[in-house]
Order: C-alpha cells, then structure tokens, then sequence
C-alpha cells in the first residue's frame, strides 16, 4: 500500500502539459482542415480572375459611372483600392496568412507543382535577389503602363506574372511553392512587413527534437526548415505546421521581438529592399506623378529637343503594352515620358536608398561602429517606417476613388500623420534599443543622426499631401 500511494502521489504532482492558447488552437483548427482551406483557395482565384481579367474586355467607364453601377470602376476599387492595402495590413498584423491561406499565385503556383513535372530548381533560380529584382521591375513597368488605371493594363501586369507562377510552379518543384520563395515580386516586401507582425509561429526546438522520430513530415509549401525557423519573413503563416511533433504553435511575440533577436540573421538583400525599394524605388513611384520636378524637366528636356530639331522622343506611338496609350482618355504617354519615368523611379529611389544608406551608417559610427547587431539590423529597424510609407502609398489609390465618387475626406490628414508618426517612432524606439550605450551623450547624437531617416521619408510625403 505504501509503494501504491508514493505511485498516486508521483502521478498527482506530475507537471500538467501547458493548455493551448485561442491563437494556437486556431492554428492548430487550421491545420486540420487544409481541404476546406484549399477549397476557398479556389474561390479567392475565381474571384481574382473575375476582377482583373473582366474588366479588361468591357468598353471604358463613362464619366457618370460609380462604383456601383459600374463593373470596371468596382472591380478597380475593390482590387486596388481594398485588396491591395488590406493585404499590406494583414501582413503587418497577422503576418503572411495572406500568402499562406489567400494568395491566388501561391495557390495556383503550388496546383502546378502537384501536377506538374516535378523539376529540380535550378541553381540561378536560388539566387536571393530575384525577388527584389522583380520587385523593381514590375514597379516600373507598371507605371510605364498605368497599372491602376486600365484594366489592360492590369491584366498584362498581373496576368502575366500568374502565368510565370503557374509555369514555374509545372516545370519546378513537387508540391512546393517555388515561385513563391524565388521569384515572386512581393515576396522580399512581405517578408520585410512580417517581420512586426505580432503573432507568429514558434518553434519548440527542444520539444522537436524529443519527439519520435517516424513523425511524419510537414508538407511546407515555401521550403522553410521549420525546425530551425526563427524569422516569419519566410513562414506563409498556412498552419499546416501547427501543432507538429507538438513543438510548433501559432503564438503572439511582441513587434519588436524579431528585429532585436541576435540569433535572427539581417542579410544585405533585406536591407537592400527595404531602403532601395520600398523606401526608395516604390516611394518616388507613388509620387512622381504629383511632383513638379518631373514636369518641368519633361517640358525643358522637350523644349531643349524642339529647339534642335529632334523631335523623335516626343512621339506617342509606343504601343499599349509598353507605355500607357489611352487616346479615348487624353492619356498617352510619349518615349520621353517612358524615359522620365524610368529615370525619376530608379534614379530617385537610389538617392533615397543611398540617403537613407549614409544615415544609418553615420549612426551606427557615431555611436562607435558596435551597434549590438550590426548596421544590418540597425537599418533593419525602418521596416516600421517602411510599412507605414506603403501602406501611405497604396490608400492614395483608395483616396483617389473615393474623391471620385464625391466622397468627404477633409478628415484625412489625421490618420495619415498618426499613421507615419507611428512608424517614425517606432523605428526611433527600435533603434534607440539597438545603439550601444557607449555613453550617453553618444548614443543621444546618433539617435539624432539616425532621425534624419524618418525625416526624409517625412517631408516626402508632406510634399505629396500638402505642398503638391
């Protein structure tokens, strides 16, 4: 009897497993039902096609059209005015659940791949600045095409990059989303925004590794070691990990949890695309149609061609599909227009990059070059500025239609000061953490040195809302 109760005893104080959070039952929810999933996944894609590739073939809207009586104009609002900004949202609060549960390319690049012939990826296809590359250029190309204002235009752009996912997704991979971790434009963008997100999936490794080995493995679309997985940068946020060898949970983690973690690597082709690109390149794109700069060195480049008798770039008869033609709209665009263009987003965005480059490089040597992780991750600490500045961007698109359709908005400049100055000062906040304290006088000038960041993207924008 004695031997009986010291059992009873051992089983009663034996530590009860940790209950499960609401965010990681719900991961775990998603995680068993991946066919239901895949099913909506259908409807999200018949739901895209519907509106990007409809509207391309319907005559153009009348000027006494509205959003609801008018199929393009709704289908041009719900994609670029709702879609596309909620999607920059969801990013940067539920991390990348758009890429893992929604995204019509990712899904149909991934049907591909089950059915297709399974190739091995190439060895230039690894290479980790394709998705910044791409980022670029679809930026460029599609303002050179108006990408927000014909729906042609939308269907090139977008069509065209469906097909290279759905083309990839045949020749490469085995049920695996290739086109998503290599080659997709936005993938460099979601995985800067994810980075804040505040919830994301944690990685038990020590749980992992005491689990049977004959579990069996996870199908993980974009080709994460899981185990070993630090970063959501990379996690499509899908929950068919949740739950495995009980070592992975959909959890919350503080925003800043990611970018002050020394154990999370900051490579160069991350900063490169937030200070080249998303700060750079996709800024000078959401405000040179706006800036006074590029009409009056469009109309002395034109006067300085006139006067010599060359009159070849001021021709308009590039075709549609390479720089915006629209007759019917006054809206046509001559070879050196295309040329501006070209030159105010990549030769503006690489001043802003460089700009933004010699800050933070000035920061880090003012506070004695020991940053604690380096001027990676120093500049690393502007994705919040980078997240609030392209959020600005794509609600412009949003304004816009709505300023159509005669909608009040003289209560707009509140939010988007708030929404700029939370992440201005969240960036400050974080790299304020970051510099070391050397002495306190130092770590004050290079926070100083350091604020000249925000400040440029700042009075950029000040000028795209209230000077221009």
């Amino acid at each position: 009897m004695a031997d009986g109760s010291r059992h009873i005893d051992m089983i009663q104080i034996a530590p009860m497993p940790a209950p499960r959070s609401r965010l990681a039952r719900l991961g775990d929810w998603l995680a068993a039902h991946h066919v239901g999933i895949r099913r909506m996944q259908w409807a999200v894609i018949v739901s895209y096609a519907f509106l990007v590739a409809v509207p391309a073939f319907l005559p153009p809207p009348a000027d006494d059209t509205h959003l609801w009586n008018n199929l393009t104009r709704a289908a041009q609002f719900l994609f670029w005015g709702l879609w596309w900004p909620g999607v920059m949202v969801a990013t940067v609060t539920l991390g990348r659940t758009w890429c893992g549960l929604f995204c019509p390319e990712g899904s149909l690049t991934e049907w591909a791949s089950r059915h297709g012939r399974g190739g091995a990826i190439p060895r230039w296809m690894r290479w980790s600045g394709w998705p910044l590359v791409a980022f670029l250029g679809t930026t460029v190309y599609g303002q050179l095409v108006s990408v927000y204002e014909y729906p042609q235009a939308a269907l090139l752009v977008l069509g065209g990059s469906t097909l290279a996912a759905l083309a990839v997704g045949y020749f490469y991979g085995k049920g695996k989303r290739v086109w998503c971790r290599h080659l997709c434009p936005a993938n460099g963008v979601f995985a800067l925004l994810a980075k804040i997100a505040p919830m994301h999936y944690r990685v038990d490794m020590a749980a992992w590794d005491a689990a049977p080995r004959h579990t069996k493995a996870v199908d993980c679309a974009p080709l994460i070691n899981i185990r070993q997985m630090q970063s959501a940068s990379s996690c499509h946020s899908c929950g068919r990990c949740s739950g495995h060898r009980d070592a992975v949970r959909w959890s919350w983690r503080t925003p800043w949890a990611e970018l002050l973690d020394p154990s999370v690597k900051a490579s160069n082709v991350e900063v490169a695309t937030l200070l080249f690109g998303v700060l750079g390149v996709a800024t000078a794109a959401f405000q040179w149609s706006s800036s006074p700069w590029f009409v009056q060195a469009k109309l002395a480049i034109a006067s300085w061609l006139l006067d010599r008798g060359h009159d070849g770039l001021l021709q308009n008869n590039a075709p549609w599909w390479l720089l915006t033609h629209v007759p019917a709209a006054n809206d046509v665009f001559t070879w050196l227009d295309g040329g501006l263009i070209i030159a105010y987003l990549l030769g503006g965005g690489a001043l802003i990059g460089v700009a933004l480059a010699l800050i933070v490089l000035a920061a880090h040597r003012l506070a004695g070059g020991r940053t604690r992780l380096g001027f990676n991750r120093l500049a690393l600490t502007l994705v919040p500025l980078g997240a609030a500045s392209i959020i600005l961007g794509l609600s412009m698109l949003t304004i816009a239609q709505l300023k159509a359709e005669q909608v009040p908005l003289g209560w707009l400049a509140a939010p988007r000061i708030a929404l700029f100055l939370a992440g201005a000062v969240f960036s400050l906040a974080l790299a304020w953490r970051l510099l070391p304290p050397v002495t306190l006088a130092r770590r004050i000038a290079a926070s100083i040195v350091y604020a000249a960041a925000p400040t440029l993207i700042g009075a950029i924008w000040y000028l795209v809302f209230f000077v221009w």
